[in-house]
C-alpha cells in the first residue's frame, strides 16, 4: 500500500508528490516527474535515475488468506 508517492529532484531540489491516479507532476526544472497517486509508482526522468531521490512511503499489507 502506497502512503506517499513522492520524489526529490537532485537538480532543482523540488519535492513533488502525486496524490491521485493520473496526478502527473514535473519538478520546476522539468527534469523529473511523478505519477500514480496511491495506485502505482511511475517515474519519468530526462537523463538517469540519479536525477531524483526516491521519497515514497509504502507499507506491506498481507491479506488474511495469504497469512498461512
Amino acid at each position: 500500500m502506497i502512503i506517499h508517492n513522492r520524489i526529490k529532484c537532485n537538480l532543482c531540489g523540488d519535492i513533488i508528490e502525486s496524490e491521485d491516479v493520473h496526478d502527473f507532476k514535473w519538478c520546476k526544472c522539468g527534469t523529473v516527474a511523478v505519477d500514480g497517486g496511491k495506485e502505482y509508482l511511475r517515474r519519468c526522468f530526462k537523463n538517469s535515475k540519479d536525477d531524483y531521490l526516491e521519497m515514497s512511503e509504502c507499507i506491506n499489507i498481507q491479506k488474511e488468506d495469504e497469512k498461512n
